[in-house]
């Protein structure tokens, strides 16, 4: 066990840059589910071994032994070791442990606050415009998802790439994007060299989205420049953001909004009309919840302009040798690992057993 559970906690030093470089090399779906899969095993690998070693090292305690009802406390020469980091050990687990309900409690209240303040409008079908001069979008998940744009945003964009951004957003509730970040966030706080998923995940996610887009749309072009241009007016202040030459809206009628839009027209907000609209201010956009405008958008932007097929890549039985290489050496890290919490936790079953006077395996 001594060996064996350390596994574990250091494989991802060599399990996190190759899940890096082959996903970089994968279609943006297969990417997605591959760095969160990988993530959240390591994980759980990691959180298994820091329990093992916990237990291991208070039950080779006397005191602890007796409270467990073991004849004896464990034997064993690795006594030396597994003591000292029993402490170190259980204290890293209870700030997992801490950590990860933490931030899935803020994860929940984050959507509620969200949901409650979209529901303060009008829904046009699954889209929700608020009355907000800075540019903003985002797929709002949950029973049904919903997908939030500001007016600001939408005066921003001409109609036909509105339709990108919403068939963007749209991409993201069907997909349950949200979970992988999530299962990305929660990973990260279980082993630190796991934040470096995050990234690339992030991206892949973002990648998913604007293929289904552009397939949704028919049109790359049309899809490209609705990214590249949301993610403009997004950075830019409210005051900055004026309409687009080709945009045929009307005051408080927006293409595909419906009764939901309750803002009023004009090409550039002034101060005095900048402050009314934020007095209905929004609830922030929760952490996890995906958006067209976040992620390296020049590099997503070249991927769809590269050519129709940009993000397709061959597939498995077609793999390149080196990335077969690379995906037996992740698969081999994740495997090891989980190994080695398997096998840890067998010995220390064994020698529990032992301890409590009967016959492994009995």
């Amino acid at each position: 066990m001594i060996f064996a559970v350390w596994l574990p906690l250091v494989m991802p030093l060599l399990a996190v840059p190759t899940a890096r470089r082959l996903a970089a090399s994968l279609p943006p779906r297969a990417a997605a589910w591959l760095l969160a899969g990988c993530a959240a095993a390591l994980a759980a690998c990691t959180a298994a071994a820091l329990g093992l070693l916990t237990v291991a090292g208070a039950l080779r305690l006397p005191p602890v032994a007796a409270f467990g009802h073991l004849e004896r406390a464990l034997p064993g020469g690795d006594a030396v070791v597994t003591v000292p980091a029993a402490p170190v050990a259980g204290a890293l687990l209870a700030c997992c442990a801490f950590a990860v309900a933490r931030r899935a409690l803020r994860h929940r209240a984050e959507l509620r606050a969200a949901r409650r303040a979209a529901d303060a409008h009008g829904l046009a079908g699954d889209l929700c415009v608020l009355p907000e001069a800075a540019p903003d979008a985002y797929a709002l998940p949950g029973r049904p998802g919903r997908v939030v744009v500001t007016a600001g945003m939408l005066r921003a964009l001409p109609p036909a790439e509105r339709e990108a951004l919403f068939a963007h957003e749209r991409a993201h509730l069907a997909g349950r994007h949200h979970l992988f970040l999530l299962a990305a966030e929660l990973a990260a706080v279980c082993h630190p060299l796991l934040r470096e998923l995050r990234s690339p995940l992030a991206y892949a996610l973002e990648r998913w989205a604007d293929e289904s887009a552009a397939a949704r749309v028919g049109d790359r072009q049309v899809t490209a420049r609705a990214i590249g241009r949301a993610a403009l007016a997004a950075r830019t202040p409210a005051d900055m953001t004026c309409t687009p030459p080709d945009s045929s809206a009307r005051p408080g009628c927006w293409p595909n909004a419906g009764n939901a839009c309750t803002a009023t027209w004009c090409s550039c907000s002034s101060p005095a009309r900048r402050a009314t609209t934020r007095t209905h201010a929004a609830a922030p956009r929760p952490s996890a919840a995906p958006a067209a405008t976040t992620g390296p958008v020049p590099r997503r932007v070249a991927a769809l302009l590269g050519s129709d097929r940009a993000a397709d890549r061959p597939r498995g039985r077609s793999l390149p040798g080196g990335r077969r290489l690379i995906a037996a050496a992740l698969l081999a890290c994740v495997t090891f690992s989980a190994a080695g919490a398997v096998d840890a936790a067998a010995d220390l079953h064994q020698t529990v057993e032992t301890a409590q006077g009967e016959q492994p395996g009995r």
